[in-house]
């Protein structure tokens, strides 16, 4: 399942705050880090399953998609607990 969001937090604080919450807040399914980039964090977790991260600026806000097969409720939650950008004054 692939969930998206947008958030005022940098790509690299996002991955940050990521492998922290795979780590220590899921912890009967934990997900530990595989591969990462700039743009990109792959987590490897329970039988081997894995979560990928994505996240690219634009337009004053970060935007984040996740994708995986077994982590859903995870990603959903992780994903919930990015702040908000802020509301454009347009």
């Amino acid at each position: 399942m692939v969930f998206e969001t947008t958030t005022s937090l940098d790509a690299s604080e996002i991955f940050v705050r990521a492998k922290r919450f795979f780590a220590e807040r899921v912890p009967q399914s934990a997900a530990f880090p595989e591969r990462e980039g700039p743009g990109h964090l792959v987590l490897r977790g329970q039988g081997g399953e894995e979560i990928a991260l994505a996240a690219f600026s634009r337009d004053g806000a970060t935007y984040v998609r996740g994708s995986t097969l077994l982590f859903d409720q995870a990603v959903d939650r992780f994903l919930s607990t990015l702040p908000a950008p802020p509301e454009s004054t347009a």
